[in-house]
């Protein structure tokens, strides 16, 4: 498309209103009462209707618009003709208004990879903790997370009938986030976020040492990356294998993009090609700030334990 805005700015103007339309799908299910749950691998590990429906809904819409990029979903779906309803075409006007940085003026259509995750924090949406739940867009280029979109489905949602839920978080890599204030953690905290379900020695060993004055429990790696973001934690510290690139990418270049930093516990970056296995095998490390402090306090028996 000569003269119009560069793809990567494209793409992430359509991912914006696709993912507010998956948020909406997933707020139509849960106040449908049928969640219709089933188990991946076990209880920890579930997909209800929300999250296939809202899948469908995100990677139709995406190819249907950018037909050579590819997509990399988390729920295992057949190939299926998706219903009319859920296919989006909207783009975020507001996106278009901002400057492309230099580096992805260039980009290709082929070159890029998203990476979905279309309910984040599933086991929370089944228990009624709507706060922990996100649907989580990000897109990746030569291995980087370079732009994502996230969409708190039912941010508000304790203000009672009356609230407007929802809203949707964005970044690009060297422009900035938006749709969220940024604040930090003041100085002299350490606000650990780890998980609320998934935990084991390992894990609650590698939180310890980071000597917190308080720990935050809760579920969805986008809900804790937002912890980060707005302050309400220095660190998200979880030492084991059990998160996926679905659920880091389009986080990770959001918090990248307000000088924040996500690592796998020994320090290494994650790469995001469409060929990279999908675990994130060496657990996550994530800070807004101080990075190598939290770093060089994971114990050698986790590194020995995530090697």
């Amino acid at each position: 498309m000569s003269g119009g805005p560069p793809v990567v700015m494209r793409l992430v103007a359509s991912a914006y209103c696709v993912a507010e339309r998956a948020g909406a799908i997933v707020r139509k299910v849960l106040h449908s009462g049928d969640l219709g749950i089933v188990e991946k691998t076990g209880a920890n590990d579930l997909q209800t209707l929300a999250d296939r429906l809202a899948q469908q809904s995100i990677c139709a819409s995406l190819s249907k618009r950018f037909p050579k990029i590819t997509i990399i979903g988390e729920e295992d779906l057949p190939s299926e003709e998706v219903r009319e309803d859920l296919i989006e075409t909207g783009q975020a006007e507001e996106i278009f208004q901002k400057t492309c940085p230099a580096e992805f003026t260039d980009v290709k259509e082929e070159e890029l990879v998203v990476w979905v995750d279309p309910l984040d924090g599933t086991k929370e949406y089944t228990e009624g903790l709507l706060d922990n739940v996100t649907v989580l867009i990000g897109i990746a280029h030569r291995g980087q997370a370079i732009a994502g979109v996230i969409n708190q489905p039912f941010y508000n949602y304790q203000l009672g009938a009356d609230a407007v839920l929802g809203r949707t978080i964005w970044g690009v890599l060297g422009l900035g986030a938006f749709g969220f204030e940024l604040k930090e953690v003041p100085g002299d905290r350490r606000i650990v976020t780890t998980t609320r379900s998934h935990s084991n020695k390992v894990v609650t060993a590698c939180v310890d040492a980071m000597e917190p004055h308080e720990v935050v429990r809760v579920g969805g790696a986008g809900n804790k990356i937002i912890q980060l973001i707005e302050g309400k934690a220095s660190a998200y510290v979880f030492a084991s294998p059990g998160c996926k690139k679905w659920d880091t990418c389009g986080p990770e270049a959001i918090l990248h993009a307000v000088g924040g930093k996500l690592t796998d516990v020994h320090g290494n970056p994650y790469r995001y090609e469409a060929d990279v296995k999908h675990m994130n095998s060496a657990g996550v490390l994530a800070t807004l700030r101080n990075h190598q402090y939290y770093t060089s306090r994971v114990p050698p028996s986790v590194l020995q334990a995530l090697m």
